[in-house]
């Protein structure tokens, strides 16, 4: 059983590393490419369901006015503006790879990695599309399709990092 402080250590690490990989940014259309999703989905291999919170708290942050989103940005327009639903999309992709974590079947641990993904993606592409206007699967050609090899590399990345924590 984890411990209270070893709870809040984790949380407090994990916003930490989502905000250091939003600083990791290679500037895309019409997203940037981060490793903040490498960062969510370890947080949910190691957190288990509870990954949810430093997720959540890391947008709180964020909509605060804390730097903490890509390239030292900050506040709820961000959240509103096209990046905000794959942002958004952190706090269940983290709940569930967390859930598919708890379990010990290596399979299921990479389909909740994938659905993670998956669910920041249509969360994204969704907000994406509502928010300028674009029409859905023109948000799918440039909000998905090009992330799609680099997020596979990341879940790859996060199940190789989490097996070495064991």
């Amino acid at each position: 059983m984890k411990t209270r402080t070893l709870y809040i250590t984790e949380t407090a690490t994990f916003i930490a590393l989502i905000a250091a990989g939003s600083w990791i940014s290679i500037p895309f259309v019409p997203v940037p490419l981060t490793l903040q999703t490498l960062f969510v989905l370890l947080c949910g291999a190691v957190m288990k369901r509870n990954a949810a919170v430093p997720a959540g708290l890391y947008l709180l942050l964020g909509a605060l006015g804390l730097p903490v989103f890509h390239n030292g940005m900050a506040g709820i327009g961000v959240l509103l503006g096209p990046t905000g639903g794959y942002l958004i999309g952190f706090v269940p992709a983290a709940l569930v790879a967390g859930i598919a974590y708890e379990r010990r079947s290596p399979k299921i641990r990479i389909m909740g990695l994938a659905a993670a993904t998956a669910i920041i993606y249509i969360c994204g592409v969704t907000w994406l599309s509502y928010s300028t206007g674009m029409h859905l699967t023109a948000a799918v050609a440039s909000g998905m399709l090009p992330f799609i090899a680099g997020d596979a590399v990341k879940a790859l990345a996060a199940y190789t990092v989490a097996g070495r924590l064991k």
